[in-house]
């Protein structure tokens, strides 16, 4: 973790990062520049399921998808203490989620729905392999169903033979 480096270098170690860590294993690595001048590698699809994992913090998306809100607003349908929604916050910021617009003596909370894209794409991948499973095990018993109907068929045809 590098702290309070000056621009010029952190443009040279950004540039350098992406070309050492660019793509990995198929996942998108990204930068993160943090308010407080931090930089570090994340990988944003762990981070956006990481944040959403949390009840309280899906509420919170839930409630900023109706718009910005102040701080106190976010935190006032919550029964816990101020640092605690501060933390969920944070965490939600740092997988890209939401963001902090200053206006005026006012912090505006407003949610960035791309990061939950990447989340919807990993799903729909799942979603497309257990699709063709279970397609194939339907597949499977209705052949077996269909075995089984012709076997009692012709067992009905033997016994009446007999």
């Amino acid at each position: 973790m590098i702290k309070h480096c000056n621009f010029n270098w952190l443009i040279v170690f950004c540039e350098y990062s992406l070309l050492v860590f660019g793509k990995s294993r198929g996942r998108e690595n990204l930068l993160n520049l943090t308010p407080y001048g931090v930089i570090f590698i994340m990988d944003q699809l762990t981070d956006v399921m990481t944040a959403i994992s949390h009840p309280t913090r899906r509420a919170i998306i839930g409630q900023l998808a109706h718009g910005p809100a102040t701080f106190l607003d976010v935190a006032k349908p919550f029964n816990t203490a101020l640092n605690a929604v501060t933390k969920h916050l944070k965490l939600l910021e740092r997988a890209g989620l939401v963001e902090r617009r200053k206006q005026g003596r006012e912090v505006y909370i407003s949610l960035r729905g791309e990061p939950l894209k990447q989340v919807a794409l990993w799903v729909h991948e799942y979603e497309r392999f257990w699709n063709e499973r279970l397609d194939r095990f339907q597949q499977y018993f209705n052949e077996e169903h269909k075995r089984e109907k012709e076997f009692k068929k012709n067992s009905s045809k033997k016994n009446k033979e007999k």
